[in-house]
């Protein structure tokens, strides 16, 4: 295969990477809409009010996403863990990209 080849077919498969990410990104509306039971702990403007309890308003979306996946096959232990594996056990995929989102998008 010829360098331009390769280089071509490199450009794609990159290309057809970044469309999937932004194809798997999250909907904030949806996520603001399911994240009502996460009001109790962190807030309703994802700003815990007790101290125990961590904010999720602007953390990273990528993090919350590996957070709640974690946690959904506990993975994560310690702290609020069986608090948290019990919530995400009912989270879909999608819903965790749509609650990462709306929390990653507030300030």
């Amino acid at each position: 295969m010829s360098m331009m080849k390769k280089v071509s077919v490199v450009v794609a498969g990159l290309a057809m990477a970044g469309m999937t990410m932004t194809a798997q990104a999250g909907d904030a509306a949806a996520g603001k809409a399911k994240a009502a039971v996460c009001a109790a702990c962190h807030g309703a403007n994802g700003k815990a009010a007790i101290p125990t309890y961590p904010n999720l308003a602007g953390q990273n979306e990528k993090y919350i996403v590996s957070a709640l996946h974690a946690y959904k096959n506990k993975q994560r232990n310690g702290g609020q863990a069986a608090i948290m594996q019990g919530q995400a056990a009912a989270l879909s995929d999608a819903d965790i990209e749509n609650l990462a989102a709306y929390f990653s998008s507030l300030k």
